[in-house]
């Protein structure tokens, strides 16, 4: 399955070249967490502070065991609580929401 999520960045070129600077090597932990889930690629994207993330799952991927997972994993929420200092919600975001799936609207 693909899912896409949309996020921004806070719109300062140091901290959007902090946050690449992560993702050039994400944490091991990290890259454990998202694979143990069900993820089997993920990709980020980068207009200005928009950033947008294609992930491709298996069968045994949920959210809801995502977040379940992510909030008993110590590194994983060390991650978010650094990240979420570059990034910010999008404005149609719920209070705590980063990441939101994006509905398809065309396929070719």
């Amino acid at each position: 399955m693909r899912y896409c999520l949309a996020l921004d960045l806070v719109d300062d070129p140091a901290l959007i070249a902090e946050y690449e600077r992560y993702h050039q090597k994400i944490w091991p932990e990290i890259e454990a967490s998202i694979r143990d889930s069900g993820i089997t690629d993920m990709q980020i994207y980068r207009v200005s502070n928009r950033l947008f993330m294609i992930m491709e799952t298996n069968e045994t991927f949920s959210f809801a065991a995502k977040a379940e997972a992510d909030a008993q994993n110590p590194k994983v929420q060390e991650w978010e609580g650094l990240m979420w200092q570059y990034q910010q919600a999008l404005p149609t975001a719920k209070p705590g929401e980063k990441w939101m799936l994006m509905e398809r609207i065309f396929a070719l």
